[in-house]
């Protein structure tokens, strides 16, 4: 039997520090954001409990392909380019390039939007601090967490997720005590679900649902940063699959389970952005002591989900940056990295300046410039997800091709061609479903254009082609040799 032994790749220059349950954490603090603890309401009121519950759910499997075929590139191929470099491999140098730069300045210019939410945040509590010191204060503890080492990300991210992770495990415990009706003043029961008093569980009809569809897909946003984590994982072979095993499910559970619970308790008519869910549900536990100080442990716990937010688009942001100046897609300057540190400082600076650019012309008159940028780069993690589909459904074509055993690969992913092509299909509703909802085209009409500029840029200036995968080599990949095992 031929089984490849290992395969690995002859990068060398950033350090590969990040344990298990810092990959855990930075997957879970990824993809648990504000969308859970904010646009939630929103999605209910959209599609109400069912057709909310029903999004999540399609989503959630979508998400599952996603991550199980970017686990299976990523334990063959550990790189920091993640699925810009798969895309440049397996697809097209221009589609590659094209996801990479909007991936980017998406992450740059959210970062830049967070600051602006934690400094509004703050504020809350210290109304006379004028905001710009806290916007100094945050860019330049986050910049420095993140220009130390990969470990200081890491260590860092898995307290801000950790917070998270017991705030929502708190909630639903909370919710389910309201729900059979131990807490709140009365039992909730399922029948927001069950009856039309309330509107039902579709009381919006089917359109709604796939109008939501965008909205839970937002939420999930973040979850692809394992993938960027990998190049700095102490054992890819190891950690990423269960990663991403374990971490998936924890993440499903929090956010269906978060749904069920605000479908039950909240009406659909009065959930909204207005106030948060986890709020609603904290001030009408009636749990002595802790109603009236809800809105308080809230905006601590949304708040450093901000700033797990910004950590990670820091880090996520500035190894793309680095990845394509290795590939040449970026002055090479942004490729070096801190010989001691093995950080890459320049794509950190250069990342952090970007985005604190950014947040200078949001307070200037040229504001709705910055407002459209914001809009053009909502698309990009939908892009970057169709690019992981396409690249995983043709690595797993280039590798039969080349005649290895499917059975050698570390990690494989579940339901071949079927979750790719799911993703692709899915991906694509989700996309198109955005111009019937007002709030979200705008990122449809912005992004696309900016998409189809980046791609067209590369492809008329070198000139590139769709990879063909019996020519493909990948020469970066230094392959061991291969053993004959007698079975045992």
């Amino acid at each position: 039997m031929e089984e490849v032994k290992k395969t690995e790749v002859l990068q060398g220059e950033l350090n590969r520090a990040l344990k298990l349950r810092h990959m855990n954490m930075i997957a879970i603090g990824g993809a648990i954001g504000t969308g859970l603890f904010l646009s939630s309401g929103y999605t209910v009121n959209q599609g109400g409990p069912g057709g909310a519950l029903l999004a999540y759910a399609v989503v959630g499997a979508m998400v599952y392909f996603l991550m199980t075929g970017l686990g299976e590139m990523a334990t063959f191929m550990p790189v920091a380019g993640s699925f810009e470099t798969y895309c440049n491999k397996f697809v097209d140098p221009a589609f590659g390039f094209a996801v990479g730069w909007l991936y980017w300045v998406n992450w740059a210019l959210t970062m830049s939007a967070e600051i602006v939410a934690a400094q509004i945040i703050v504020s809350y509590w210290l109304p006379n601090v004028p905001g710009w010191i806290w916007v100094i204060v945050f860019v330049v503890g986050l910049f420095t967490l993140n220009l130390i080492s990969v470990k200081g990300f890491g260590e860092s991210e898995f307290w801000f997720a950790g917070i998270k992770v017991v705030a929502i495990i708190l909630f639903l415990i909370i919710g389910i005590l309201m729900i059979v009706g131990v807490l709140g003043d009365q039992a909730y029961g399922v029948k927001n679900f069950l009856t039309d008093d309330n509107g039902g569980a579709f009381p919006n009809g089917g359109l709604a649902v796939i109008m939501v569809l965008f909205s839970a897909a937002f939420s999930f946003t973040g979850v692809e940063c394992i993938g960027m984590a990998v190049g700095e994982s102490a054992d890819p072979d190891k950690n990423v699959p269960m990663a991403i095993k374990n971490v998936f499910w924890r993440i499903l559970l929090f956010y269906i389970g978060g749904i069920f619970v605000i479908g039950c308790i909240i009406p659909y008519q009065q959930a909204g952005l207005d106030i948060s869910p986890f709020t609603f549900v904290f001030s009408n536990s009636n749990i002595p002591g802790f109603s009236g100080v809800a809105a308080t442990i809230m905006n601590a716990v949304i708040l450093t989900s901000i700033l797990s937010c910004t950590n990670s688009g820091l880090y996520v942001a500035s190894r793309m940056l680095w990845s394509m100046a290795r590939e040449k897609k970026a002055p090479a300057i942004l490729g070096r990295v801190n010989p001691k540190s093995k950080v890459p400082v320049p794509a950190l600076v250069f990342t952090t300046a970007f985005g604190l650019l950014a947040l200078i012309t949001s307070f200037l008159p040229i504001a709705a410039v910055y407002t459209a940028m914001i809009a053009a780069v909502g698309l990009s993690t939908l892009i970057g997800w169709v690019g992981i589909a396409l690249s995983h459904y043709r690595f797993r074509k280039w590798y039969v091709l080349k005649g290895y055993d499917i059975k050698d690969l570390k990690y494989k992913a579940k339901l071949f061609p079927f979750g790719p092509v799911l993703c692709l299909i899915l991906c694509i509703v989700v996309i198109g479903g955005q111009a019937w909802d007002p709030a979200a085209a705008i990122s449809l009409y912005y992004g696309l254009p900016l998409f189809i500029i980046l791609y067209l840029f590369y492809k008329i200036r070198y000139k590139t082609k769709l990879v063909n995968l019996n020519e493909l080599e990948l020469d970066h990949i230094e392959h061991l040799k291969y053993k004959e095992e007698e079975e045992q």
